[in-house]
């Protein structure tokens, strides 16, 4: 069956089968299986994101996995003792450096990988001003593949449980952190190998070295335990990369965003940081409009995080939600913020949406202006094209995150859903009395500093400035 959403060079960039996929929900599962995978790494390890910080423990609960238990010291470790002839390489957003230098990481393992002593790191600069590389791929031997919103930095780390005070869930200094919800996805075969030929051109394009595709080699390098949701599915690969030097614009997970709220029947389940996008608002709206439209559940952090991001994307946030809720005449528009079972709000950083059973996409980008055409995203989805294998996992994954943020079995979601078709009341009534929920998001009234700072486009652009694309057009270039 031909694909409803996936066009590539519209939606996708492109395509490719995945032997086994599996979604890995939050960071305790996540840390330890990109561990697993790297200690069976042959010849290349490829990680490419917003922020690496390589004091962060894989297994901040003890160390069961061989080899250093912290980031830094593993790597080192692979190279030097491991396996010396594991080529591994970390491309990271310039801009962190800032941050990594602010928060008192050990310099040690920065300025030895900058000069390419075993490890190599690089920086990424390869965007327009002010614009972050906030992609999150990690890229083993071309073999198996890690795409999602999951940085392995400070505060990512936490269980699905999400305990009140976890003392596991603390910095690298000891501190306690608030709860935290992620996700990511894992993939082998042709899929991982397009993201091997994804994070080496970004490579490229940020440091104008190439890097070598990986030699072909039989070892099984899927992590123990990793159950996959499906076996030999077709995964679409979508991005977006702001107009930049000679390089065009490129809106692909925009696009993908767009056609999928527009082909919804009955559900549209989202979990994202952010709420600040007028297009994804405005289509949201036009839906909500329809007599027979779909239900629209999103799940958002309590408020943003800090000063700035609070009056400018919380703003933001508050002013769409105005628009979408009077465009909802017909009661079928919900968000909602997770919280703990003592009431704590847990922090969404995942970047998740689900059409009824039948699409998925997770990756690094938010609804945000951003992510739709700023900075540089990828997120990886599946259709199920009339397979019923495809929807059914679809659905599995979809009721067991809302079996999470309701402290409840993924039977009793699906119980619940087969009852009454309504994702919004099962929210709505809530899950067990004493256990986590999520909790109905109000709208906060603005104030000066609000309206000031959420008028700026400097903090959440929708594109390059347009002064950038009327010299590319002198120049003949689109």
């Amino acid at each position: 069956m031909k694909s409803r959403l996936r066009e590539k060079g519209k939606t996708v960039w492109d395509t490719g089968k995945a032997d086994r996929f599996a979604v890995i929900v939050d960071g305790a599962d996540y840390y330890r299986f990109v561990k697993q995978a790297i200690l069976k790494a042959r010849f290349q390890v490829l990680m490419i994101g917003w922020d690496f910080d390589t004091r962060v423990e894989f297994e901040p609960g003890g160390k069961t996995l061989e080899g250093p238990n912290e980031l830094g010291a593993f790597l080192n470790w692979m190279v030097a003792e491991r396996n010396p002839a594991l080529d591994v390489r970390i491309l990271k957003w310039n801009l962190g450096i800032l941050e990594t230098l602010k928060r008192g990481e050990t310099p040690f393992f920065v300025l030895q990988w900058l000069w390419g002593n075993g490890v190599t790191l690089k920086l990424d600069a390869a965007h327009p001003l002010a614009a972050s590389h906030h992609q999150k791929i990690i890229i083993i031997d071309d073999k198996i593949a890690f795409c999602g919103g999951i940085d392995i930095t400070k505060g990512r780390w936490d269980t699905r449980e999400h305990r009140d005070a976890d003392p596991d869930r603390h910095s690298p200094r000891g501190h306690l952190l608030d709860p935290w919800h992620d996700a990511t996805t894992c993939v082998t075969g042709e899929a991982a190998r397009l993201l091997g030929d994804l994070g080496r051109a970004r490579w490229s394009r940020a440091t104008d070295e190439e890097v070598g595709v990986p030699p072909a080699h039989e070892v099984d390098l899927w992590p123990d335990g990793l159950e996959p949701e499906l076996r030999d599915v077709e995964i679409g690969i979508s991005r977006t990369m702001g107009a930049f030097d000679l390089y065009p614009q490129v809106s692909e997970i925009e696009a993908m965003t767009l056609a999928a709220i527009a082909s919804a029947r009955r559900h549209l389940y989202i979990e994202s940081q952010y709420f600040a996008s007028r297009r994804i608002a405005e289509a949201m709206a036009r839906r909500l409009e329809e007599p027979d439209g779909p239900e629209i559940v999103v799940v958002n952090p309590e408020s943003q995080d800090g000063w700035l991001e609070e009056k400018t994307m919380g703003a933001a946030r508050a002013r769409l939600l105005r628009l979408v809720r009077r465009a909802d005449r017909h009661d079928r528009f919900g968000i909602f913020y997770p919280v703990t079972r003592e009431g704590e709000p847990i922090y969404v950083h995942a970047k998740i949406m689900i059409v009824d059973d039948q699409f998925l996409k997770i990756g690094s980008s938010n609804l945000n202006n951003r992510s739709m055409g700023f900075d540089t995203e990828c997120d990886l989805s599946v259709e199920a094209d009339g397979s019923s294998e495809t929807a059914g996992a679809i659905q599995r994954i979809r009721d067991d995150l809302l079996a999470e943020h309701l402290d409840m079995t993924r039977e009793e979601v699906e119980r619940r859903l087969k009852r009454d078709n309504s994702i919004l009341r099962l929210v709505r009534e809530g899950g067990a009395r004493d256990g986590r929920q999520l909790v109905p998001l109000p709208i906060r009234e603005l104030d000066v500093a609000d309206e000031t700072l959420g008028e700026a486009e400097l903090v959440d652009p929708e594109r390059p400035p347009r002064f950038l694309h009327r010299i590319r057009g002198r120049l003949g270039l689109r």
